[in-house]
């Protein structure tokens, strides 16, 4: 592991999340950074900062080429969860749970 990059408490949920980290596991990080900035998804944004938070990290341990660098490892955990409640007819109250996600991209060097 070169270096790796977190953005915890990120508002959006987990499993949205996830379909777009899988994108960009064990991909170059240019193209990583190619397909993010592409995607319609939310949640590219936000793994986009995180992918170059990462490579900002590896050039701060001195890595040779940023060519060199690929993403080995991406994943997402869930965080806490915000409990709000929506009034409904008749003095009833729905749950909202707003869930919370915690990005972590992990680069290394190929040789």
């Amino acid at each position: 592991m070169i270096s790796e990059a977190k953005h915890r408490f990120a508002r959006i949920s987990p499993r949205k999340a996830r379909l777009v980290m899988g994108l960009i596991r064990g991909r170059d990080v240019d193209d990583a950074l190619t397909l993010l900035r592409f995607s319609k998804q939310r949640a590219s944004v936000m793994i986009e900062k995180v992918v170059r938070s990462a490579v900002a990290n590896a050039n701060e341990q001195d890595v040779p080429s940023r060519n060199t660098l690929y993403v080995s490892s991406a994943w997402v955990d869930p965080g806490p969860v915000i409990k709000r409640f929506q009034p409904k007819d008749r003095g009833k109250a729905y749950s909202i749970k707003k869930r919370t996600s915690h990005l972590v991209v992990t680069l290394d060097e190929r040789e």
